[in-house]
């Protein structure tokens, strides 16, 4: 029985279609009922980050327009790794890729339902790859490559001259043999992945022309760019994780909070569940009132709600309006007002709290013990968002919040933490 609209054109309006092998095929196979496809993760680090994430939400968009997925943990493609421009990865051992496997599983599971008439199928390519030997891979598969349409790739044309091995030449193969697999054992029809993922995507749809004679369709998503066309998924401290142990919730809340103005609606359309008219109201307030930042905390706040929960969502905002005034700090989680102030800057002393001179030069919102009296005396000097007007004064156990933190600020933007031992 066909969907009653067309995903399609939902996820064309998203900008999540950056290429295809045949639009109106992919169209009219998308209408013609609920359609099996598959994704891929492979686990190269121990957290997917936002890259996967625009996959795991095109993936569950997909679902709830009544289509069926197959989400794909690389066990065995992870042990290789997609080929890089930037050189050869280093080869993980297999306990190693094992664990990730489970915390990318783990990672993909909350976004995707497992119950119904479409319910999602959780895959490991271990299973049909270990198994196979050298022989039945060369002469199943790669009799189906040409060598010199490998050698066009993008990625094997940059790392030739430098050089690139047998091993990452051949994991197109492998990625192949993975449609090729889930085409015939499980009837599926559509393999979708990041634009830097054409090339492998392509040539799972070849595969199963040339090996079964059949038909299938790939798409590819954007590659997410910051405005001036750099990309994203890079902070500070390394990329985007998901896994809140690797980066905090704060931060990654921060980071949507920040983005540019440009991209804002780009990103309301492929990060959020937020509907067209919700959105298109966004971009409106954004282009007349900037000032607002309307777009930025309606994508911070649905995007960490998806990945982190409302709850968390919901501390994290608590914890961004008190620490410029809007609230109690003392009412914040020790766990939260931390993250929260690493992102603004620490300081750790040990010993004796020093006065409210001191600690802003420890902490750097001062450049000199002049500088600082004179903050004081001109009413910028602030302790725990309550103005600071004596120079001499020093801080008590009571104003410690969690029996660690004190949080200063310099007038309405300036913050730092100091962190006690």
């Amino acid at each position: 029985m066909p969907t009653e609209t067309n995903v399609l054109d939902e996820l064309e309006w998203r900008g999540l279609i950056a290429h295809s092998t045949d639009l109106d095929a992919l169209r009219e196979a998308f209408g013609q009922g609920s359609v099996r496809f598959y994704v891929g993760f492979d686990p190269t680090a121990p957290s997917l980050h936002m890259g996967n994430l625009v996959q795991i939400l095109t993936a569950k968009r997909l679902q709830e327009a009544g289509h069926t997925p197959y989400a794909l943990v690389g066990g065995a493609t992870g042990m290789i790794g997609d080929p890089r421009d930037s050189g050869e990865r280093t080869l993980n051992s297999l306990d190693t890729v094992k664990d990730w496997v489970e915390r990318v599983r783990r990672q993909i599971e909350p976004y995707l339902s497992f119950e119904g008439d479409n319910a999602a199928t959780m895959v490991n390519n271990y299973d049909w790859t270990a198994s196979l030997s050298v022989i039945d891979f060369l002469r199943d598969i790669g009799k189906h490559f040409p060598v010199n349409r490998m050698l066009a790739r993008d990625v094997v044309k940059s790392r030739l001259e430098a050089g690139i091995s047998y091993t990452e030449f051949s994991y197109v193969l492998l990625q192949s043999m993975d449609f090729l697999n889930l085409y015939r054992n499980h009837d599926v029809r559509v393999q979708f992945g990041g634009s830097d993922q054409w090339g492998n995507l392509t040539g799972g749809v070849e595969l199963i022309r040339r090996s079964d004679g059949g038909r299938a369709h790939a798409f590819a998503t954007p590659l997410v760019t910051k405005a001036d066309g750099t990309k994203y998924g890079k902070t500070e401290g390394g990329a985007l994780w998901l896994d809140p142990d690797l980066m905090s919730p704060y931060a990654f809340y921060q980071f949507w909070l920040n983005a540019e103005d440009e991209k804002v609606g780009e990103l309301l359309r492929i990060f959020t569940f937020l509907s067209r008219a919700e959105i298109e109201e966004l971009d409106v307030l954004t282009a007349e009132k900037p000032f607002l930042r309307s777009g930025q905390k309606a994508l911070a706040e649905h995007v960490t709600t998806l990945v982190h929960g409302a709850e968390e969502t919901a501390r994290i905002k608590a914890a961004s309006a008190a620490l410029f005034g809007g609230g109690d700090l003392h009412d914040l989680s020790p766990d939260t007002l931390g993250a929260a102030l690493r992102e603004a800057g620490t300081t750790s002393i040990t010993g004796e709290l020093p006065s409210i001179i001191d600690l802003f030069v420890a902490s750097g919102l001062a450049q000199s013990r002049g500088e600082a009296r004179r903050t004081v005396g001109e009413g910028g000097a602030y302790l725990n968002n309550r103005r600071i007007e004596d120079p001499e004064f020093v801080p008590t156990q009571y104003d410690v919040i969690g029996g660690t933190w004190l949080v200063l600020r310099r007038g309405k933007k300036k913050m730092a933490g100091i962190e006690l031992h």
